[in-house]
């Protein structure tokens, strides 16, 4: 395929040039022929006045000049073999030298006299000369001239068309290289090999092209990654559970246990966490397809931190946490689903109390910035180290490797808080240090932009 685009380029170079060669050429031939043509009729009327002229000025009158012009027309230089192209008329139209149609004493119409060249003495008309027959054909010498200037228009469009060839040979290599490249590169992906990089060789069109390819690549093989490893954290978040409760099932079947509450809860347990899980997991699907559904309504951002407060108090004050809540004055309505918007604040407070310690605090915070309105949770606790914080937001992803279902937890809550949130046109953020604590921030558009979208 890739042999067929640079013949084809070739061949459209190979064209251009061919077209345009004939083109210039015939523009130049005929463009040559009439000049040349002009140049000798403008030089024959030249010699035709200039000797009329001196006749004139001899004689103070056009008597006789019919004669003298058949005795001395051999001895005129002319660019013609005939000297005599002319009939001359005088100032009052009258032809004084007739030849061709005009005869003598023939009165010229002043419409036709206007075609005619003026006869001049010392600034005064004294005459007029006009064309009585159409120049005769060239001469062998002027063919000549012709033959050779249509030579070499021939000898140079031969190597404008061999240039073209060479130019298109050659460049048809610079241009199709980086798509020769692109081509292999999507073959490879097509194979498998989804982490391609191809040479960004211009700053062109091919070179914005090949850049966005290797964007793309990066991305498609970055998802792939995380494909790969939802799928391996999916399976084990799932087979856990299922293998306690498999194993208590088995145990009370065979009667090596006793059915006792405790076991039941235990089984209780882990149900609850796969449940969870495959919410969560829907909640993303319907998130990706843009399907999720939201019951907007006017909120008052208070009223959110308020009630996601009074949900964690008691939590927090069992592990001997603050619980603050700061907002500023007169802030606009946000138009948001009420419980989604709570469901993504409780995961962000529910993660600042894990990592927070006693004495620490969480604070719950609301603020106008800009014409929008940023939620913010912000604790005091561990921080997340620099190199995992890119990364939070991505599904599945635990900050510490060792932790497990046996803190109910999924590792989806915050993949699904960013994907709740951008379903609200918003977005959510995250600063940290490590040993400063965490703030997690989101920007919001205020109900009367988002109502009115």
């Amino acid at each position: 395929m890739m042999r067929s685009l640079t013949v084809r380029w070739i061949l459209t170079l190979l064209v251009t040039s061919l077209v345009g060669v004939f083109l210039v050429g015939l523009f130049a031939y005929r463009t040559t022929i009439t000049q040349f043509d002009r140049l000798r009729l403008e030089q024959a009327q030249s010699a035709f006045v200039e000797n009329v002229t001196a006749y004139y000025q001899t004689n103070q009158s056009w008597e006789g000049i019919q004669d003298w012009l058949l005795e001395k027309q051999s001895a005129f230089r002319t660019p013609y073999k005939t000297p005599q192209l002319f009939a001359l008329a005088d100032t009052n139209g009258k032809v004084v030298a007739g030849f061709g149609p005009f005869q003598n004493d023939q009165l010229i119409p002043a419409d036709e006299l206007q075609t005619g060249v003026s006869v001049l003495l010392d600034g005064q008309q004294i005459g007029t000369a006009i064309l009585a027959v159409p120049p005769p054909d060239l001469d062998p010498r002027e063919r000549g001239y012709i033959s050779n200037t249509n030579q070499a228009l021939l000898f140079g469009a031969v190597g404008a068309v061999s240039l073209a060839l060479f130019l298109g040979i050659v460049l048809s290599r610079h241009f199709l290289r980086p798509l020769s490249e692109l081509t292999s590169a999507i073959t490879a992906m097509r194979q498998g090999d989804l982490n391609q990089q191809v040479q960004v060789r211009t700053r062109d069109e091919l070179g914005t092209l090949a850049q966005t390819f290797n964007e793309m690549s990066a991305q498609i093989h970055h998802a792939n990654q995380l494909r790969q490893q939802m799928t391996a954290d999916i399976a084990h978040d799932l087979r856990t559970p299922l293998m306690v409760i498999s194993g208590y099932l088995e145990a009370l079947r065979d009667g090596t246990f006793e059915p006792t509450p405790e076991r039941f809860d235990a089984m209780n347990r882990e149900t609850t966490l796969l449940k969870r899980l495959v919410e969560d997991l829907r909640t993303l699907s319907l998130a990706d397809a843009g399907e999720l559904k939201l019951l907007r309504q006017s909120v008052q951002p208070q009223e959110l931190l308020q009630q996601v407060k009074q949900a964690f108090e008691p939590i927090a004050d069992e592990q001997h946490v603050a619980l603050h809540v700061q907002t500023d004055s007169n802030l606009p309505e946000l138009y948001v689903d009420r419980e989604r918007m709570i469901q993504v604040l409780a995961n962000l407070v529910s993660n600042a109390l894990h990592y927070t310690s006693a004495g620490g605090s969480v604070t719950l915070s609301a603020r106008q910035d800009q014409g929008k309105v940023q939620l913010a949770v912000k604790d005091t606790g561990s921080g997340i180290p620099e190199d995992k914080l890119p990364n939070i937001f991505e599904r599945f992803y635990r900050i510490e490797e060792s932790r497990s279902q046996n803190q109910g937890e999924t590792g989806l809550g915050l993949a699904i808080a960013k994907s709740i949130v951008e379903a609200h046109q918003g977005t959510i953020s995250a600063e940290s240090q490590l040993g400063n604590g965490t703030a997690m921030t989101i920007t919001l558009l205020p109900a009367a932009i988002t109502s009115s979208a």
